[in-house]
């Protein structure tokens, strides 16, 4: 089985933490059979930590884990900490593939999804008045 873990960084703010497993909630439901699980996991400041994310999918039948980091620039964490904990995952678990993916501000369509999000909030947005 395939599955997904999406990478966030992680927030003192629970409500940041929880708009992340809403989103994976809902590309869980958009999946379709792509991905036989979709979860998430923190860099740090909540949970699950990503070796406990890759080990919960990896008890839930895994045997190909894609991870895909939840930032929007490839700062240290995305170069270097997310690599270094898939890593040592990966010794414990050398049957399994865990593959890391781009981050998502690498992605072609985030382009076009910041103008679209522009556009909308300049529609919405009154202007101020002095």
């Amino acid at each position: 089985m395939k599955a997904l873990l999406l990478v966030a960084h992680g927030s003192r703010r629970e409500a940041s933490n929880e708009e992340v497993r809403e989103l994976t909630e809902r590309v869980a439901g958009m999946a379709g059979e792509r991905f036989g699980l979709v979860s998430c996991a923190f860099l740090e400041l909540a949970g699950p930590s990503i070796p406990d994310g890759i080990q919960h999918c990896i008890d839930a039948g895994a045997d190909e884990v894609l991870l895909l980091p939840y930032f929007l620039s490839a700062g240290r964490h995305v170069s270097e900490d997310i690599p270094a904990q898939v890593r040592l995952k990966q010794q414990e678990h050398p049957q399994v593939a865990i593959r890391v993916a781009s981050y998502l501000g690498s992605a072609p369509g985030v382009f076009d999804l910041l103008l679209e999000t522009a556009a909308v909030n300049l529609e919405n947005i009154q202007p101020q008045r002095t």
